[in-house]
């Protein structure tokens, strides 16, 4: 018993140092405005709105604006998660977003776009009930994008882009060995895609998402300095998007996201000499269909499904009780109305259902997470 208490007060020392955000696939916000998040992230091969100069640029050239479109809103994320039972104090989150995109000619586009990507934390007063002392969690992480770049149409049929990532993060962890109070630190990256149509009926979208290189974290302590490197995961994405009527679009995405090669085994530098912190966590490949339907001409309604398997196995569990990235299905509603000719207002809400993991290893203990997330949106198009 002894034994299982010293290994689970050593997890909770360590595994609070992960991306401590919970935001559906892995550390990843499935969407970026209330319309891609509507479509359970299926946008890449039939943007919606501005937000896609985040996840595919050459959608700017999509649009269908005479000059200008602003796409604006928030999201409010309230994620129920619990530890060995305990439950996390900090239930809501705001998620801010915004972008704007310019018709320079009837070839060239320019856009920028700035969101939360991901973040959160947890907030567990004792992981460990029955063990000697509070093994307290706590851990706020933010991570922000602001993204200029392009999307041009080279003809009728193909439309390419690409996005400078300028990138902020912050963090702060606490738990019983030491306290790092907040910090940030910045990164760039880049983003390139592309749009291919068949016919009217039948097009295609590709977007990349480089590795979003950080600089290092550093805290200075009375105990001495830590140190830590935290980058963001490469991505691909391809999706085919199809219009078997007017008014009706169906949207399939599969994405890969690279989370092994920058949360499998992190570098740690402490008072005490060098570290490290095997998270273990796999890549993740994600799934996502959405479906939109023009009810009439002043309103619109989305429905989408999002799958893709936790990067956090049972082997790893107690490495990331402080990053309860474990959600997998994802259910998402949606609709858009016209206020006027030049504005509209959208919402959406995605439901990520419960999951658990209990580690296959002592001391066996249990994260659980399931979520709730509101989006709020105003568009403006001339």
């Amino acid at each position: 018993m002894n034994k299982q208490i010293l290994a689970a007060a050593v997890s909770a020392a360590t595994c609070s140092l992960a991306f401590n955000a919970h935001a559906t696939n892995g550390d990843q916000m499935i969407g970026v405005t209330a319309t891609q998040w509507g479509m359970a992230g299926a946008v890449v091969a039939a943007p919606q709105d501005a937000g896609t100069i985040m996840t595919n640029p050459a959608g700017l050239a999509e649009l269908g604006m005479k000059e200008v479109r602003f796409d604006m809103g928030f999201g409010l994320l309230n994620p129920p998660r619990k530890a060995n039972g305990a439950e996390s104090d900090s239930d809501y989150y705001l998620i801010p977003s915004g972008a704007v995109a310019f018709n320079v000619n009837d070839r060239l586009y320019l856009g920028m776009g700035m969101a939360g990507l991901s973040g959160m934390g947890v907030d567990f007063a004792d992981i460990m009930a029955g063990a000697p002392g509070a093994q307290a969690v706590v851990t706020t992480k933010q991570f922000y994008k602001i993204a200029p770049g392009f999307g041009y149409r080279v003809s009728d049929k193909l439309s390419v882009g690409a996005a400078l990532n300028i990138d902020y993060q912050s963090l702060a962890i606490h738990n019983n060995s030491f306290t790092l109070p907040q910090n940030q630190v910045y990164g760039f990256g880049a983003t390139a895609g592309l749009i291919y149509k068949f016919n009217n009926r039948l097009q295609i979208g590709a977007s990349w998402i480089s590795k979003q290189s950080m600089d290092e974290f550093r805290w200075n302590t009375t105990a001495g300095r830590y140190a830590m490197t935290m980058d963001a995961p490469q991505q691909f994405a391809l999706g085919v998007a199809f219009k078997p009527m007017p008014g009706l679009l169906i949207e399939a995405d599969v994405k890969h996201i690279g989370f092994s090669d920058v949360l499998d085994r992190v570098d740690f530098q402490t008072p005490g000499g060098p570290s490290a912190m095997n998270f273990g966590w796999d890549d993740q490949v994600v799934y996502a269909i959405g479906v939109q339907k023009e009810i009439n001409p002043k309103t619109t309604v989305r429905m989408g499904f999002n799958y893709g398997k936790s990067p956090i196995g049972p082997e790893n569990v107690n490495s990331n009780i402080g990053s309860l990235a474990v959600t997998e299905k994802h259910l998402s509603v949606g609709m858009t109305r016209k206020l006027s000719d030049k504005v509209s207002a959208s919402l959406s809400y995605m439901h990520a259902f419960h999951n658990d993991i209990t580690s296959n290893v002592a001391p066996y203990n249990k994260i659980e997470l399931e979520q709730n997330i509101a989006n709020v949106q105003i568009s403006y198009l001339f």
